[in-house]
């Protein structure tokens, strides 16, 4: 009893005393509590934008570090989601660096992310008919993305190119607006200038680079009007060139010189968003060459007298006193030294759901000329470009339009060479009166010159179409659509006004040249391509064909004695009309191709590639041929032996490939008997003529090609070494062979047993110097080393190819007398006499040979990143000889102006100078020894040179300053230091008749809404 009293005594106090720390500890545990479950439990809202230092990136996933919960940032760099405060967000996106930010309680987080360089070996690359990783691919391809090509203020692609690519050797023609530039991809194959053009492929649809104009019209431009310009830069989403065997042979026939391959911008799903990009800049020559001035000049010319022993002559205005002797012009400053002005406006729209976008691109591009005068350059484009797929992602459709329409306002010719040439006392431009000076018929003025007119219009239009549907998970049938056309008209005059107003020339002797070109193709390309993977093997599979037709028109006419100038661009107003060409030509092509692709645990990668193709450029029986090439490459980064033990070794990488490739690049009908109009009257008829003799059997030139690569990454790809040796051989050269004078034709079209090998090393290296958080530097740097040989010319000796062609030699060689010094005593050039004959004659003694091939070439590239600042330049540096800055500038005595290096001449027996002694051109010996020296190893010299061929200069301005709007601010900069030894005015120009390459310097404003 007493025992239960006290039991339940004491569960009373226990309770009671339960009960009391309950009461105690609630208002506290409340308190706390609430706190703890608002720090643990509670979640809001989280946005912000991701940018780069170029503006928002889409695409970017944004993760809740620890769990699966993601979002993806809209077509404006945005994102928004639902964290807790004490969580990290993870910013993960291809080729960027990751980014982990602590939230600590802040509901708005903007991320700028830096490129990831160790990262690009999962990028995919083109590779023309199917795309492939970086890490896998088998073939050599180089690449250039929109970041690389919108840093330079160019308008023409392969400007874009230049320095940046190992292998891809590519040369500016002109400093004229509009002109061209040439381009080389592992050196020159075939024995035709023309023939060494590489296919260019635009969105799937192959663009002819034939020229569209004419020597006749195009005289301001050398080489013709490429019709590259009509490709907006500003457009390109990414460039891509094929090389090797591997990567070319897919294309067969149009692949033997290599293939750029040019993806234009696509639209991106997220809101409507509108960029503006306006800038403006100038223009300068680059550099000018050393001349004489006044004083030095009439030294120069007096001196020339004495020692011909004769005096002035009347129409000698430079020494006889009838131009002022004190007077000095810089010519090449006041003709060629004028300031081109850039203006251009961007403008693209863009946008989409999830199953359609579109991009609407506009850039409209003006820029005027150094030479005095109003001359311009304008340009248009307009880029379409629409996507869609189905909910499901089996169908498929992209289509894409681009428009540019040109006008080309030039002076008739290129009066670079008379900037040179014209003695600097020669008399001023205009008179009293402002008319052209004439100075009483003693000064051809060279503005009259600009009297005659260089005028051009082109439309060119492309359009492309994919359609594909996955008719099983793994097998995807498509077809591409393409359609191009180019219309192109030029013209040059040669007004009377060109002439002296005393020599009352009259309109009858005005003339003009005119051209018309019009190009059509269509192309269709039905495809069927399969993949599986079976544990760790993984194969793909593709097969295809192409129906392809191209219709081409030019007519070229000549027109004079008109009865006004101001009808001369009325070819009904003329007198005489003259058909100089008329040509319509259909080519038809059609090819099938295939690839196999096989791998095993990313290890091992073979890939096997053909194309039967069928060319009506040649004869029954010759028209098709089968290409083809197989492609290797070992990932032995990958082996479990160096994973364990070279952990240094982030990437490793063997690939070697072989294949065929063709050409036919030769023209249309070249197999065929052609006749043409002879422009003959005869009996009231214009009868025909021959133009071409039968000869069906010949066919393609083959390109056989070798190459071996190795790929190694080192810290984590921090280092990435790119080594590859290539050597490729041309043979079956389809080339015109001579014929005697009594066929009545020049050649017939024929193979040459002859073939021509390129053997060379490329080295590419990447390294990132340093990567934060705020601060990024990359370098990337390319080296080429190639060299070209003629193997074999069958009865070379003998031939009309015999003083063009050495046989171990290269093909862009010059045979040339060998100097051997000064006559110390006669004060003439001397050279060597091969033959021991006493008689030094052209066929028989220019022995000598210089190689105007690089030895080298390459580029050194470097961005950095400073917070919202971006500075890129790239140096692009030359091994090569070229003709001396000299050549072309007449004979040193004579009337015309030369280098003041020219100073170091003979005067006095026992003189040993670099010249010889002056004369006007009335010492027949002296102007014959100034004739063989500029056809001797003298007049070539060291034309190597490296240039600050880019700089761009970015800043992005907060977008917390502009409420969402953003905004950057360029300044870019092309070819603005040139260091070199060559003592003519630009060492890249081959000849000092043709203006120099243009240092252009641009600043912009670019906005997106």
């Amino acid at each position: 009893m007493k025992n239960s009293s006290l039991i339940n005594g004491s569960r009373t106090i226990v309770y009671s005393l339960i009960l009391g720390l309950y009461l105690f500890l609630t208002p506290v545990l409340a308190y706390n509590g609430s706190n703890f479950l608002k720090l643990s439990l509670q979640t809001h809202q989280v946005s912000g934008t991701v940018t780069d230092f170029s503006g928002p990136l889409p695409g970017v996933t944004v993760t809740i570090k620890g769990t699966n919960t993601a979002v993806i940032t809209d077509f404006d760099g945005k994102y928004q989601i639902a964290a807790s405060p004490t969580a990290t967000l993870v910013y993960s996106f291809m080729g960027y660096r990751t980014v982990s930010m602590p939230i600590n309680a802040l509901k708005t987080i903007d991320i700028v992310l830096q490129e990831d360089a160790t990262t690009l070996q999962e990028v995919r690359v083109n590779a023309g008919y199917y795309s492939v990783k970086e890490s896998e691919r088998t073939g050599s391809i180089s690449k250039i993305s929109s970041k690389d090509i919108g840093k330079q203020p160019v308008t023409n692609v392969l400007a874009a190119m230049q320095g940046r690519m190992a292998g891809v050797n590519v040369t500016q023609n002109t400093g004229v607006a509009g002109g061209g530039f040439d381009i080389q991809i592992r050196g020159q194959n075939s024995l035709r200038s023309d023939g060494n053009r590489p296919l260019y492929i635009i969105d799937g649809v192959p663009y002819s680079s034939d020229p569209v104009g004419s020597d006749l019209t195009g005289v301001v431009i050398p080489g013709q009007t490429s019709p590259l310009n009509s490709i907006n830069p500003a457009d390109i989403a990414s460039i891509e060139v094929l090389k090797d065997a591997d990567a070319t042979a897919i294309y067969g026939s149009r692949g033997s010189n290599g293939v750029v391959l040019i993806t234009t911008k696509k639209g991106k799903e997220g809101k409507t968003k509108f960029t503006a990009n306006v800038s403006g800049g100038l223009g300068k020559v680059t550099r000018f060459m050393d001349l004489m001035n006044t004083k030095q000049y009439l030294q120069m010319r007096k001196e020339a007298f004495i020692n011909d022993g004769i005096p002035f002559g009347p129409n000698d205005y430079d020494v006889n006193g009838t131009w002022d002797q004190n007077r000095y012009t810089n010519w090449q400053k006041e003709l060629i030294g004028g300031t081109a002005v850039f203006n251009d406006i961007q403008t693209s729209l863009s946008g989409g759901s999830a199953q359609t976008q579109f991009l609407i691109n506009g850039n409209f591009h003006k820029e005027t000329t150094v030479f005095p005068g109003d001359f311009n350059y304008k340009k248009g484009n307009l880029l379409v470009n629409i996507n869609h797929e189905s909910e499901d992602k089996k169908f498929r459709i992209n289509f894409s339009m681009g428009y540019t329409a040109q006008e080309n306002n030039q002076p008739g010719i290129d009066i670079t060479q008379q900037s040179i040439l014209l003695a600097p006392n020669a008399p001023a431009l205009y008179d009293a009166e402002g008319n052209l000076n004439w100075e009483n018929s003693t000064f051809n003025n060279p503005l009259a010159n600009f009297e005659g007119k260089y005028l051009s219009k082109s439309n060119d239009l492309l359009a492309n179409g994919l359609l594909s549907y996955n008719l099983l998970p793994n097998l995807v049938a498509k077809t591409s659509f393409g359609f191009t056309d180019t219309r192109f008209e030029d013209s040059r005059t040669q007004p009377s006004t060109l002439y002296d107003p005393a020599f009352e020339v009259g309109s009858e002797y005005s003339s003009i040249y005119v051209n018309t070109t019009s190009r059509k193709s269509w192309i269709i390309e039905p495809q069927l391509s399969w993949s599986k993977k079976f544990s760790k093997a993984k194969t793909e599979i593709l097969i295809g064909s192409t129906f392809q037709q191209q219709t081409s028109n030019q007519l070229v006419q000549e027109a004079s004695g008109f009865t006004s100038n101001s009808l001369i661009y009325s070819l009904s107003s003329a007198f005489n009309v003259f058909d100089l060409i008329d040509n319509e030509t259909v080519y038809k092509y059609q090819a099938f191709f295939g690839r196999v692709n096989f791998s095993w645990d990313d290890r091992y990668i073979l890939n096997f590639t053909g194309r039967r193709d069928g060319s009506s450029r040649f004869g029954p029986g010759r028209q098709f041929s089968t290409f083809g090439a197989v492609g290797s490459a070992w990932v032995f980064s990958n082996e479990k032996i160096i994973k364990d033990h070279l952990s240094f070794l982030s990437f490793g990488k063997l690939r070697a490939s072989y294949g065929t490739s063709g050409n036919d690049q030769i023209g249309d009908y070249q197999f065929l008997d052609t006749y043409g109009s002879s422009g003959n009257n005869y009996g009231g008829v214009i009868g025909l003529e021959p133009t071409r003799l039968f000869n069906a059997d010949f066919g393609w030139e083959t390109n056989k090609k070798l190459e071996l690569a190795l790929e190694t990454g080192f810290l984590k790809d921090r280092i990435f070494v790119t080594a590859g040796w290539y050597r490729n051989r041309s043979s079956n050269q389809l080339v015109g062979i001579p014929l005697p004078a009594t066929t009545g034709f020049n050649s017939i079209q024929a193979n040459l047993d002859a073939t021509v090998q390129n053997r060379g090393f490329e080295l590419t290296l990447r390294t990132v110097n340093f990567q934060k958080a705020s601060f990024n530097w990359t370098s990337s740097f390319n080296l080429t080393m190639s060299r070209n040989k003629l193997l074999s010319f069958p009865n070379l000796e003998g031939s009309t190819f015999e003083n063009q062609y050495v046989i171990g030699q290269p093909l862009n060689i010059r045979k040339v007398y060998h100097y051997t010094g000064l006559n110390t005593e006669t004060g003439l050039y001397q050279f060597e006499d091969f033959n021991q004959d006493g008689l030094i004659t052209a066929a028989e003694d220019k022995q000598s040979i210089r190689d105007l091939n690089p030895k080298y070439f390459g580029g050194f590239q470097n961005s950095i990143t400073y917070k919202n600042w971006n500075l890129d330049f790239l140096f692009q540096f030359v091994k090569q000889l070229n003709y001396g800055g000299s050549y072309g500038t007449g004979i040193p005595g004579t009337q015309t102006n030369q280098p003041t290096s020219v100073l170091d001449r003979w005067q006095n027996a026992g003189d040993n100078t670099t010249y010889q002694q002056y004369t006007t051109g009335v010492n027949s010996a002296a102007v014959d020894a100034f004739f063989k020296y500029y056809s001797s190893d003298a007049i070539i010299e060291d034309a190597s040179y490296v240039r600050l061929k880019n700089v761009s200069l970015t800043y992005t301005i907060p977008q917390q300053w502009l409420k969402g709007m953003q905004c950057r601010l360029v300044f870019q900069g092309q070819n603005l230091l040139t260091i070199t030894s060559y003592s003519g005015a630009d060492p890249e120009s081959r000849f000092n008749t043709s203006l120099p390459p243009l240092k252009v310097f641009t600043t912009g404003l670019q906005l997106t809404f």
